[in-house]
């Protein structure tokens, strides 16, 4: 006898293969998306070039270049990163340019008024406009920029986490006649060929030959290195003989930012320094922040190889509170890390240097390549207003170091994102496609919809009876 049967398992099979292109297409549809997001969030990159400087064998770069070149607008700030790069755009290794350090500096000048670039007075020029410095806490201008590091620079990780942005060109903080303008400092040592390459990076008086400062006054007794005796235009020791080859260099810069949004939450920049001995910020009495200090060899103090390892601490007062965001540290060659802690004993970020291994830029022997960051999660980690934190500075004590930093950077926000701000943002991030691909997902859709629709249409005519044999 022969009947017409459903082949039911058939066509289960061509629902399934029917349901898995189906799935795969709007999955493909949905990388594609998550591939724009990812090249055009909002975020922009552009690179500049400081002035050129030129420097010989042992000569020391220490200029202020004012007006630099800067994204401009109401914008957030995500990330600020520079290198010094040869005059072909090749990065320069600390063994033969050491990077000191460079700072970015906010100021608002009178419209149409420019100043020459890389003069070496600092406050000579800043005296004539409005110095924007960050939200302190060291007193008057000491240590008031917005960016800079040193030594570690390549492999520091400075991004600022979303949603938070550091805010700069709000025109409502811009005085009328005025505009906003950045300034640079670059401090670079050229130690191609000196007889110490550490001396001359700790900026030691003797090697440089320096009894007084760059404004002529005599170095204070006891002063052996640092800033005072390594100022733009001096010479450290150069071996007898050594080719005195001049060099064009640059700071190369790159600025990550994005046009400002009200979704952003601005943050707050606060640089501590562990040679801050006032009481508060308020305090006239005391020194304040010296951005520098000396570290005594261990056999100077009788401590032996055992305690090799000197400790300085500094008691901070917070002018204002919020949620920490992001933390890092900045020391020089011999340092071990440095830790902030909360009045609670907690400790708010530790960080800790990454040295070099070889002799390539971003990997050399001997230097400061990189400091750990720390990222807590928003709204873990919190300083209240007049809170007195703790700053403490390790330094490898074997032998003398002159002219060492022991800095502190954190951003800080008002307060954390809202559960819901957070978490739309975060959905964002990961799902939301470019604007402009919006068009193409439609689509894309539209034509998966179609083709969807024609093959269950196709398989229903095929679908039905066979003949089976009883």
């Amino acid at each position: 006898m022969i009947i017409l049967e459903l082949n039911d398992a058939a066509r289960a099979r061509k629902m399934l293969h029917c349901c898995q292109w189906w799935y795969l297409l709007l999955l493909a549809i949905f990388l594609l998306a998550l591939k724009v997001q990812g090249d055009d969030n909002g975020v922009k990159t552009t690179v500049f070039l400081s002035p050129k400087f030129v420097l010989r064998p042992g000569e020391v770069e220490d200029k202020f270049y004012y007006n630099i070149d800067f994204p401009r607008g109401h914008i957030a700030v995500k990330e600020f990163f520079g290198e010094v790069v040869d005059e072909w755009g090749n990065s320069v290794p600390l063994h033969e340019t050491y990077l000191h350090h460079w700072v970015i500096e906010r100021y608002h000048a009178p419209m149409g008024v420019d100043v020459p670039k890389g003069n070496s007075d600092e406050g000579l020029q800043l005296s004539k406009y409005i110095v924007v410095r960050n939200s302190g806490v060291c007193q008057g201008n000491v240590l008031g920029q917005y960016f800079g590091v040193g030594s570690e620079t390549r492999r520091t990780k400075a991004y600022v986490p979303d949603p938070y942005g550091i805010e700069v060109g709000n025109p409502v903080e811009i005085p009328n006649g005025f505009e906003e303008r950045w300034l640079l400092n670059v401090h670079a040592i050229d130690t191609r060929g000196v007889v110490d390459r550490l001396g001359c990076t700790e900026c030691r008086c003797d090697l440089y030959n320096i009894t007084k400062d760059q404004f002529g006054r005599p170095l204070h007794p006891g002063y052996t290195g640092g800033l005072r005796c390594c100022y733009d235009q001096t010479q450290c020791r150069v071996q007898e003989g050594f080719e005195n080859i001049k060099r064009s260099l640059y700071l190369r810069y790159t600025v990550k930012w994005m046009d400002w949004e009200d979704t952003i939450l601005p943050v707050k920049i606060y640089i501590l320094d562990v040679t801050d001995s006032r009481k508060s910020a308020d305090d006239s009495t005391s020194l304040g922040c010296q951005v520098e200090y000396e570290v005594e060899s261990c056999d100077a103090n009788g401590l032996g190889n055992s305690g090799c390892v000197d400790t300085k601490k500094a008691s901070i007062v917070m002018p204002q509170g919020g949620a920490v965001i992001y933390g890092v540290a900045h020391q020089h060659s011999g340092g071990l890390g440095s830790t902030l802690y909360g009045e609670d004993g907690q400790v708010i970020c530790s960080s800790l240097p990454i040295y070099g291994e070889g002799k390539e830029p971003g990997n050399e022997a001997g230097y400061i390549v990189g400091m750990s960051s720390c990222y807590p999660q928003p709204g873990t980690v919190r300083i209240v207003e007049g809170e007195t934190l703790l700053l403490e500075s390790y330094y490898n004590s074997t032998q003398k170091h002159t002219g060492v930093m022991d800095l502190f950077y954190i951003l800080v926000a008002d307060s954390p994102p809202k559960p819901m701000l957070s978490l739309l943002t975060s959905v964002h991030e990961l799902i939301m496609p470019s604007k402009y691909l919006w068009p193409l997902v439609f689509i894309g859709v539209a034509v998966a919809v179609i083709l969807g629709v024609g093959y269950l249409q196709r398989n229903k005519r095929e679908d039905g009876y066979h003949l089976i044999d009883i």
